[in-house]
């Protein structure tokens, strides 16, 4: 099986799983959050990259994703964006402030940023299986959208980061949509939240605590289920312990150097 490498900064500016663990940073991560949607919603037609094509990848309303390819596409790496919102709100016309789509189509990859289902309407999980049936949307398309493959990443910023993260280390929802570990590349989680619920609930402030509930609920196990922690800790039934042991050391030691 291919590797997966997990990563939290190597292209995007990280701010530490930390932050989201602080009572103090979750309620300036929240204030902080609605404020940068704010201002993303409000100026998302001005500074949107040109060119989108906006596809529908399930029959829900918010099943939908906006894609870029550089020009004459051939092969080109995908990067497969999911926003944040604390799983209940956000908008794929929000991808870091519109700035990524252009700038990843400038320098050859093609790119898209999805909506999905959210919370209280839908549940995590099924959010979670809406990053793999998007994926799946795409690289069913590959050759007409000029899609490389096998060189596919995918990345989330906040619960975005959590639900990539979680795709990335339970395999269940890339086989419910057709796909495998063997056509992810790499995970990117950026400023991510949740990625050990438990500990992520009992550590939070007030105002987090709510959104965590909300979203994760009150079942240790289905908690345990959502962490993605709980799913890097041991190897997969179908990867090697060599790369599966590779994959966990590299996720540990990000994660505890995003702590410092």
């Amino acid at each position: 099986m291919k590797r997966i490498g997990i990563a939290g900064a190597a292209a995007l500016v990280i701010l530490g799983a930390g932050l989201a663990e602080a009572r103090p940073g979750d309620r300036l991560r929240e204030r902080i959050a609605k404020r940068l949607e704010q201002r993303a919603e409000g100026s998302a037609k001005r500074e949107r990259a040109p060119g989108a094509q906006t596809f529908s990848y399930g029959p829900d309303p918010l099943q939908v994703m906006d894609f870029w390819a550089p020009a004459g596409a051939k092969n080109a790496p995908l990067v497969l964006y999911v926003h944040g919102g604390g799983w209940k709100r956000g908008s794929k016309d929000t991808a870091m402030g519109n700035a990524l789509p252009g700038h990843l189509r400038d320098q050859g990859y093609a790119f898209a940023s999805i909506n999905y289902r959210l919370v209280p309407a839908a549940t995590v999980e099924q959010q979670a299986s809406d990053v793999a049936q998007a994926l799946a949307y795409l690289l069913a398309r590959a050759d007409k959208l000029g899609i490389d493959r096998s060189k596919v990443v995918i990345t989330g910023h906040s619960a975005g980061a959590h639900l990539v993260a979680l795709v990335g280390t339970d395999e269940q929802y890339l086989r419910k949509a057709g796909l495998s570990f063997a056509d992810i590349n790499g995970v990117m989680p950026n400023d991510g939240a949740a990625y050990d619920v438990p500990q992520q609930m009992e550590q939070a402030g007030r105002m987090m605590a709510d959104t965590y509930k909300q979203a994760f609920g009150t079942d240790p196990a289905r908690q345990k289920a959502l962490s993605p922690t709980y799913h890097a800790a041991a190897p997969t039934p179908r990867a090697s312990s060599s790369s599966t042991s590779s994959a966990r050391t590299a996720w540990h030691r990000r994660r505890n150097s995003a702590r410092c």
